[in-house]
């Protein structure tokens, strides 16, 4: 398998290149957000996320690797007078590749992220029939810390594409930009989310490319006593530009992918569950030879 991992990387006199194979992991970072806890003054949470990849070179099927990425998340929010609102996320990874080598299990706390968001707008009304309609708007950004460790050598000539995906974190400070807006009338609503991540160069000159996350999710809320059930249903898309190193595109990475969302949340006064799948219906990787197969995400929060 590593001979067709291998990074190739040759200095000539003005420039270096950087060649790649064609099998590849993808990073299990992430940034899905989906339907965000109702909470006045704050919240916290675990959430369980899950991806499995499977890479396999066309010209050669015996070369192949399964990528199982998991992690668990402390996340929370906390309101800050009436405009504002602060969230944290904390990953652990326990990753797992199975290849025509063996099997790795990378794991340890990720990179933590801090985000801030503002209220644009927030506008209370009603229909004819007296549904209750109510919109809000939410811009903000915020920052990625490299708590995550990054032990790959890209110079390394063994290093592969694989040891970069499979790290756990970046190595870089990053940015995110985030916008939110959630309208619902009566019992139903619509949730819309999108992210961008603006990764920086890190210590061993690497870059992992941008990453855009968007949602798109209706949900209905079916109330009963002190508790609710709410089924929804959404449409995603990921794209993440090509990584660089030494300022040198490297090839075989970047990708984007749409995926179907199905979920369902339940609510029981301050506490709520929820789960959802996300099914690939059109994606890109590594010319093809990478297939995402499935995306999932189960979470347990209480809010105030």
């Amino acid at each position: 398998m590593k001979k067709v991992f291998i990074i190739s990387v040759v200095l000539f006199v003005v420039n270096l290149t950087a060649s790649a194979c064609p099998i590849c992991g993808c990073g299990g970072g992430n940034l899905y957000m989906g339907l965000l806890p109702d909470f006045k003054s704050h919240f916290i949470g675990l959430r369980y996320h899950y991806a499995q990849y499977h890479s396999q070179l066309v010209d050669d099927p015996s070369q192949f690797a399964t990528n199982y990425y998991n992690s668990i998340e402390l996340w929370g929010g906390m309101r800050v007078g009436k405009k504002f609102q602060v969230m944290a996320f904390i990953p652990y990874y326990f990753n797992k590749q199975v290849d025509d080598d063996g099997t790795t299990t990378p794991k340890g706390l990720g990179d933590i992220t801090v985000l801030g968001q503002y209220q644009v707008f927030h506008n209370v009304g009603a229909t004819s029939g007296q549904d209750v309609i109510d919109q809000q708007l939410w811009l903000g950004g915020g920052i990625k810390l490299p708590t995550g460790p990054f032990n790959a050598d890209p110079m390394d000539s063994t290093t592969t594409i694989a040891d970069i995906n499979a790290q756990i974190g970046t190595g870089s400070v990053d940015f995110l930009l985030s916008g939110l807006y959630t309208l619902s009338i009566g019992n139903a609503g619509i949730n819309a989310s999108v992210n961008y991540k603006i990764n920086t160069i890190n210590q061993e000159d690497y870059k992992y490319g941008n990453k855009l996350n968007a949602n798109l999710i209706v949900y209905y809320q079916i109330p009963f006593k002190k508790s609710s059930i709410a089924p929804n249903l959404g449409f995603g898309y990921e794209n993440i530009a090509t990584n660089s190193f030494q300022n040198t595109k490297v090839r075989y990475t970047g990708s984007n992918v749409k995926t179907v969302i199905a979920g369902i949340e339940f609510n029981f006064k301050k506490l709520g569950l929820g789960l959802n799948g996300q099914f690939p219906v059109s994606q890109s990787f590594a010319e093809g030879q990478t297939r995402l197969n499935f995306k999932g995400m189960m979470h347990i929060t209480y809010s105030i």
